[in-house]
């Protein structure tokens, strides 16, 4: 059997921490190892726990979580090894906080008010590095709140995809999915799949949501 996914949970308000500590207990492929009050304390929590997969609010006194979010993934990087995966927590489906979130390194982000099995399929699914959480909503809000930029050069390392890469990855910033990429290509998921594993390897990216932000701030985003 292989180890529980380990989650940790950052969020200012205790009966919301408890309803989502009691969540991810009853699932047996998660595991519930550690919460914080606050951004500050969240990096110390990450550091003491090193969870797989956080979840993060956004606004929160002390520290908010775009700067806990930054910090914890620097942290991550200098020490090497995996850096975990953070879903940040909104009460807002379009909020130009998740957006900045986004670009400090998390991998997507999630209503507050969202289902519960909508939520632990969030943290199996970026755990897995496979897909994003709400494609077309983070693309949507950088089209609303990121200045998009004027004519850029094209990143060099884009140069080392191959023409169906390429074709693949504007699909992808476009938000769709395996599936989607898979019928409008004529090709298989699991080739969908081996392609985008690809194109994150050759550009340095962690996941889709990182790939949306490439194609964004190198204006490779139609």
């Amino acid at each position: 059997m292989s180890e529980p996914i380990t989650v940790g949970l950052v969020d200012d308000q205790a009966l919301f921490r408890a309803g989502i500590r009691m969540l991810v207990s009853s699932q047996s492929d998660l595991a519930f190892v550690g919460e914080a009050a606050d951004g500050a304390e969240g990096i110390a929590m990450a550091r003491e726990h090193r969870p797989d997969v956080i979840l993060m609010d956004i606004r929160m006194p002390v520290m908010d979580g775009i700067e806990s979010t930054a910090t914890i993934l620097a942290d991550a990087e200098a020490r090497g090894g995996r850096p975990p995966r953070v879903i940040v927590l909104t009460t807002f489906d379009l909020d130009e906080a998740a957006t900045r979130a986004i670009r400090a390194g998390a991998s997507g982000f999630v209503l507050k008010d969202a289902e519960p099995e909508f939520l632990l399929a969030a943290i199996r699914t970026v755990h897995a590095g496979t897909s994003v959480i709400a494609a077309s909503a983070t693309r949507e809000l950088f089209e609303h709140f990121a200045e998009r930029p004027s004519s850029l050069s094209e990143p060099q390392e884009f140069a080392m995809l191959t023409g169906r890469e390429r074709d693949i990855f504007t699909l992808a910033a476009k938000g769709l999915s395996n599936a989607e990429i898979a019928r409008q290509e004529f090709l298989s998921e699991a080739t969908v799949k081996t392609h985008i594993s690809r194109i994150l390897a050759k550009l340095s990216l962690r996941d889709r949501v990182q790939l949306v932000v490439f194609a964004f701030e190198n204006g490779l985003a139609d």
